[in-house]
């Protein structure tokens, strides 16, 4: 626990202007940002008295051990700039909203040249207009099915829709008049988009001209005795109608506007937004948050406005936003909003009549949304909170250990040999930070010496990010290399190759998340693997790191020097915690032994060819039949493939000359001799 008086600012250094702060951790992470009018006085609200500091804000500064700050010229853009901040630090000492799931939008692909209408979910997609959200995907489909009588735009996906042009059929959509069926030009381009706008336009509220529209067109193809055709018109309109009715009319003026209302107690927040356009309810979302700093309703609503209107511009930001509290002073916040809207935008708090009577309903919801929460999580965080109690007891450790991670080694026989390290933060997996290894310092089978190599590899990355930062006042580490010796590009994350490089890298200052350091290392393996990994982070000089290993055949629990096991009770939240951190290493560990595994299997001799790509691969296998008569070719034969030249063709011809032909597909039943692979 840091004293706050240790990195206090001197006096008057300290600039009296508006602005925005950092609080970082002994590792640099940035752990809360905030922002001010006046730097100077609310920085010096932190560094008084401990026992006069609310709990949260006490925990926030004992925890912090430096602090930094920007100078800007208003307030509106230490707004901004705080915005920006929270979204790249991800500070734990902020408000965080969740989402208590992940609510559906209707969607139109303005971006693209036929524009389609789909669910989606997710982040929003520049150049797409969205509507809603809303709080069923059914919902929104129904509401589809029946414009889209009046509205036929293309629903399909870019496969059906490339299929469909080249067979010159439509799908059945097209068949029943529920899509103008594009895709065999039907309808060109241009009259596509039409209905595509047509189609946002009633959806953003403006119903009315396309029912009178509709009518006059119903009435002159009765006069003209088009009867058939006036029914039609009818039939679309009755469809438009009940399309409206699945939202009542809530406000009685037309309103474009959003309610945000909040619940909360001591410890959590929930708040529930309703989004309405044109008098009614087109969507509902709602986030629930741990009050992990002294924030007051007013608060709340500044950072839940700051998320829903962060990414958002024009039409997106409504004329008018209905909050239970105003921040003081409310101006910034106020011009902010005028700016992304790229129009004033009103910003109070409903007094009475209709708009009050709705906040009502937006605040039971979120009451509601509050309590469910709460419910759901009461179980779960109390037996994790239990589990990690057991673990540091039983270890020993002096602390619950909030962060751990696992290794585990995966291969076949001795061959593909790779490693896996997975992530538990407070008892949840973390998978934006699992990584995988591929063991490169032998060749061959031996899960001891890969443990060591696995961890090493991984301290030594956290030790050079501590350099990098310049965590140590003097002179090089014993146990680091230097910079670059390391191993670069140790492993990738869940859902694929590491993304950009780190911040420092990039001019900026946010740590990589190797310079994380775990309070507990747990290996699956027994006694010689605990000790590769002890012996791992005391070659590097990390003596402030638990090992412990957990053994599959008894699911002992050993820890470096012992020779007797730590067997914790069958029913142990602790111990279910531990197999469930080891089986994710292990899950993690084969699925990447797999994929490698899988990815050797499919290998092809074309692809030593330098310089040749998957269209022209697939031209020459399709022009010949297979590898085989491919090999067969000479290279004037290979030449007459449309894309290839003769350069191509003699390296293409070198490079089958020399693989070795495929061993014959065999049943295994019957060890009958079927094909030659390279003819399938």
């Amino acid at each position: 626990m840091a004293d706050p008086s240790s990195y206090r600012p001197r006096p008057g250094e300290i600039p009296d202007s508006p602005g925005v702060y950092k609080f970082r951790d002994e590792h640099g992470r940035v752990i809360y940002v905030g922002k001010a009018k006046s730097l100077r006085q609310r920085l010096a609200n932190y560094f008084q008295d401990l026992a006069g500091l609310h709990p949260r804000t006490r925990t926030m500064v004992t925890t912090a051990a430096s602090v930094e700050w920007t100078v800007v010229s208003t307030e509106v853009e230490a707004l901004q700039l705080e915005y920006s901040w929270i979204k790249e630090f991800d500070p734990r000492f902020n408000v965080k909203y969740r989402d208590d799931k992940s609510y559906p939008s209707l969607a139109v692909t303005m971006n693209e040249e036929f524009p389609r209408v789909q669910v989606m979910r997710g982040p929003r997609k520049k150049g797409v207009r969205y509507f809603g959200p809303y709080a069923h995907a059914w919902a929104i489909r129904e509401t589809v099915d029946l414009m889209l009588r009046v509205f036929p735009v293309r629903t399909c996906s870019a496969g059906v829709f490339r299929r469909s042009a080249q067979i010159g059929r439509p799908c059945l959509l097209g068949y029943i008049g529920k899509c103008s069926a594009p895709c065999v030009g039907r309808v060109d381009a241009e009259e596509h988009r039409r209905l595509a706008e047509e189609f946002c336009d009633f959806m953003a509220g403006r119903t009315g001209a396309h029912l009178r529209r509709l009518e006059q067109e119903m009435h002159r193809a009765a006069e003209e005795m088009e009867y058939e055709r006036a029914a039609r018109l009818r039939d679309d309109m009755e469809a438009l109608k009940r399309a409206m009715e699945k939202n009542a009319v809530v406000l009685t003026d037309a309103t474009d506007a959003d309610l945000v209302a909040v619940a909360e107690d001591e410890l959590e927040a929930a708040v529930q937004i309703f989004h309405v356009r044109g008098g009614r309810v087109r969507g509902q979302r709602g986030w629930v948050t741990d009050k992990v700093e002294e924030v007051t309703t007013a608060g709340l609503v500044e950072h839940a406005l700051q998320q829903l209107y962060g990414e958002e511009s024009g039409d997106a930001v409504p004329r008018e936003v209905l909050v239970p509290a105003l921040p003081d002073p409310v101006e910034p916040l106020a011009a902010w909003l005028a700016g992304r809207r790229g129009a004033a935008v009103d910003l109070r708090v409903p007094q009475r009549g209709d708009k009050r009577a709705l906040m009502e309903t937006v605040r039971r919801n979120a009451q509601q949304a509050l309590a469910l929460h709460k419910t759901k999580r009461a179980s779960d965080l109390t037996t994790r909170s239990r589990a990690l109690e057991e673990i540091a007891e039983a270890l020993g450790l002096d602390s619950a250990p909030l962060r751990i991670e696992c290794f585990d080694i995966s291969h076949l026989q001795g061959e593909d040999v790779v490693a896996s390290m997975v992530v538990f933060e407070d008892g949840l997996a973390r998978k934006s930070e699992y990584r995988r290894f591929q063991i490169r310092g032998f060749a061959g089978q031996d899960d001891v010496r890969s443990m060591h190599e696995v961890v090493s590899r991984r301290f030594r990355r956290y030790l050079q990010e501590r350099q990098r930062t310049g965590e140590w006042a003097t002179g090089e580490d014993p146990g680091t290399e230097g910079p670059g010796t390391g191993d670069p590009g140790t492993g990738e994350p869940e859902g694929g190759p590491d993304g950009p490089a780190p911040a420092e890298e990039r001019g900026g200052n946010r740590p990589p998340r190797f310079a994380y350091p775990p309070q507990l290392v747990v290996v699956d393996g027994g006694q010689p693997q605990v000790a590769a990994a002890r012996r791992a982070l005391d070659e590097l000089g990390i003596d402030d790191v638990a090992v412990c290993g957990l053994a599959k055949r008894l699911e002992e629990v050993w820890l470096p020097g012992e020779d007797d096991p730590v067997v914790l009770p069958r029913t142990s939240e602790g111990l279910y915690m531990l197999q469930r951190v080891r089986d994710e290493a292990h899950r993690f560990a084969i699925r990447y032994q797999r994929g490698k595994r899988s990815r050797a299997m499919k290998a092809s001799p074309l692809d030593a060819v330098h310089g040749l790509g998957e269209a022209r691969k697939q031209a020459l296998v399709k022009h010949f039949g297979s590898v085989k008569r491919l090999r067969a070719a000479t290279v004037e034969q290979i030449c007459e493939v449309p894309g290839v030249g003769r350069k191509t063709a003699e390296a293409v011809a070198a490079a089958l000359a020399q693989a070795a032909p495929a061993a014959p597909a065999v049943n295994t039943a019957t060890g009958e001799i079927l094909e030659d692979r390279e003819d399938r």
